[in-house]
């Protein structure tokens, strides 16, 4: 009961942990926002404005507005009479009264007219200034520019226009050039207050996106008016999120649920549908680790690159699962990944559909994968697939391809391609979780194999009964679902240990039994290290963990019964200790490992059989695998009951088939 509850706490914490990570990383209440650019197309869904939104001038309006402004806008000025009185009284006193009298009048004459500042009357000058604005008890008026001058022009137009001598020798010793100032000053805060108010004249909204109006299609090209509505959507959108306080924590809460929903639904399926997964813990933080990385590959890629995530080879995940394991939990695996990928894109059915039509590509092309090259065919097969998808859905949303953009259609190329990288990724995970793919068995049961052509040639008795076990454990394995490949390359392998002493094994032996010489014991004790030989030869020859358990546990803990019971008839008064004659085991632990310790024991008995009959051949197999189950040998393998008829009738009928009849051939006739 304890270890059922340590196993459960461990499985909630991976799914924890897991969650935790994902979450984590999840687009939260500030992220959640949209990536647009003005100029290129609108690829989220058709958006609906949710409330009231004002339409501001676009970008290109107001610069526009700013432009004119700048160009046309008139600038207002006021009219100082006190200036001329205040330059009169500064006169310098003359002998002659006059004088100075009769320069006042000339100076009131010029300013009637008007003086401004040099600033101004370069403007002038350059025609950028032909009129002004006079502001005269707040009421303005506008005036013409042509006769203001500045004060060095009235300067020198009184020393050209005084022709009286007297006059002119007081006016060039009055000091005027450092008396003459503007009458006419620009007033700076109502030019300022006049600009912003014909600038927001200018910039003035254009109306309103009454509540449940279309803001944007999808696919459309975003125009400088598109872009300022968006943006003044977004805005709004932020302040009516602040000023409601929706609570990032119950967003968070509710991803947090989500995740946790879709990452216990996988748990629960390996509970029914997959034990070898749900029982192997490696498996599943494999698994689960795998949804991690491949969902935090996909939020990078989209936090970098607009809609990103597309990029992301996410049929990585079924291959490796499909390789790993089976094509019904790669589905079920991508599944998970994609509901969870798919919260964080814009378009989740878009990207669902297409994940699926992908994954579905996957499983159909490596249904039979017995070549890693098979997997450059799978990255074409899901390039097709997704680019047919994608073809389909704008077909579905638009009623045309119009929506199709060249960006889409290179990040599905590039994921297509990215997919065939899952040829090192097998390699890797192969190494790390301990885990086999079919490519590897394929490849071990290859009888070119290095270490089956010592077998074949050191122990061709051991390699003919190596074959023929595994071609009777690979038929029982297709019988009850089991891992066909993994059953046909662990029984090649299983007497490696064989090596070690060729000859004192009946198979390799031509007449001669060393075994007659030696007592029961030792005779024991020589057959029971095939098991320890194997086992370093296979470490040796880096054969996998899971290749070398068919060593370990094809006899389980099982007797040397022919040596035992030899022991036995020598000492028929004592009681002869069973250990000395006890494979080391452990019993077999999977239903692979049982089905090769079924075939094996049969394979070897059944070559002493004088009669093979249908009858005879049963009788055998059944004696064998009862005699197993009764000794307790299966009891810690996944094997079920169920499965032992279908054994049995897997062994009898290919044992029928290699010891089936042939009919004798007619002598030649003697010649006539």
């Amino acid at each position: 009961m304890k270890s059922l509850r340590n196993s459960l706490l461990d499985k909630i914490f991976i799914i924890l942990a897991a969650a935790a990570v994902i979450v984590w990383f999840y687009p939260h209440q500030e992220s959640n926002r949209f990536f647009y650019q003005e100029g290129r197309p609108w690829n989220y869904a058709k958006l609906i404005a949710p409330f009231d939104i004002p339409v501001h001038a676009d970008s290109a309006t107001i610069l526009a507005a700013r432009d004119t402004l700048d160009k046309h806008f008139v600038p207002i000025y006021e009219l100082n009479q006190l200036i001329i009185d205040t330059i009169a009284n500064n006169l310098p006193a003359s002998q002659d009264r006059r004088l100075r009298q009769r320069l006042a009048a000339e100076l009131r004459r010029l300013y009637a007219s008007g003086v401004v500042d040099v600033r101004t009357k370069d403007e002038i000058n350059a025609g950028n200034l032909p009129k002004i604005r006079l502001l005269d008890n707040n009421v303005i008026s506008e005036m013409n520019t042509s006769e203001l001058v500045s004060p060095r022009e009235a300067y020198l137009y009184l020393d050209s226009a005084i022709t009286d001598p007297d006059l002119h020798s007081y006016f060039a010793h009055a000091g005027l050039q450092n008396l003459l100032l503007p009458n006419y000053t620009r007033n700076e805060d109502e030019c300022r207050r006049h600009y912003e108010y014909d600038y927001l004249t200018l910039t003035a909204d254009r109306g309103i996106i009454l509540q449940g109006q279309t803001i944007i299609d999808k696919g459309a090209i975003i125009s400088s008016q598109d872009y300022t509505n968006l943006h003044t959507y977004e805005q709004m959108l932020a302040e009516r999120n602040s000023s409601e306080k929706q609570s990032n924590i119950l967003m968070i809460a509710g991803q947090a649920a989500y995740v946790l929903l879709i990452l216990g639904a996988l748990m629960l399926y390996f509970f029914y549908f997959c034990p070898d997964i749900y029982g192997n813990p490696r498996a599943l933080i494999f698994i689960y680790l795998m949804l991690t990385v491949f969902f935090l590959l996909g939020i990078g890629l989209n936090f970098f690159v607009n809609h990103g995530i597309y990029i992301a080879p996410m049929m990585i995940v079924p291959i490796l699962v499909l390789v790993f394991f089976d094509g019904r939990t790669a589905l079920f695996v991508l599944g998970a990944e994609t509901l969870i990928c798919a919260g964080v894109t814009a378009f989740a059915l878009e990207f669902i559909f297409l994940q699926f039509c992908a994954g579905c590509a996957v499983v159909y092309s490596l249904r039979e994968l017995s070549r890693r090259a098979q997997l450059l065919r799978t990255a074409i097969f899901v390039a097709l697939s997704y680019l047919t998808a994608y073809f389909a859905l704008e077909l579905l949303m638009n009623g045309s391809f119009e929506g199709i953009t060249r960006s889409m259609l290179v990040f599905l190329l590039i994921n297509a391609a990215l997919t065939s990288t899952a040829y090192v990724l097998m390699f890797l995970v192969e190494k790390t979780f301990g885990f086999i793919s079919v490519v590897t068995l394929v490849e071990l049961a290859d009888i070119n194999n290095p270490l089956l052509m010592r077998l074949s040639n050191e122990c061709p008795g051991t390699f003919q009964h190596s074959i023929a076990v595994s071609n009777l454990a690979a038929d029982a394995a297709a019988r009850i679902g089991a891992n066909v490949q993994l059953v046909r390359a662990g029984a090649l392998y299983h007497d490696l240990g064989k090596l070690a002493n060729p000859a004192f094994f009946t198979e390799n032996q031509h007449g001669v039994n060393p075994h007659d010489a030696l007592d029961p014991e030792r005779s024991a004790a020589i057959v029971i290290s095939h098991v320890p030989e194997g086992l370093k030869i296979a470490e040796k020859g880096g054969l996998p963990a899971v290749i070398r358990r068919f060593i370990t546990e094809h006899h389980g803990k099982g007797l040397a019964k022919y040596f035992y019971f030899t022991a036995c008839k020598k000492n028929p008064d004592g009681k002869v200790d069973p250990a000395p004659f006890t494979y080391p085991g452990p019993n077999p632990q999977s239903r692979e490992t049982s089905v090769m310790m079924m075939a094996d024991a049969v394979e070897a008995a059944s070559r002493s059989l004088k009669d093979h009959s249908r009858e005879d051949i049963s009788a055998l197999v059944n004696n064998i695998i009862d005699t197993q189950i009764a000794d307790g040998l299966h009891n810690e393998s996944t094997l079920a009951f169920r499965d032992v008829p279908a054994i049995k009738e897997a062994f009898t009928k290919r044992l029928m088939t290699i010891y089936h009849s042939r009919i004798a051939y007619p002598k030649k006739p003697d010649a006539q």
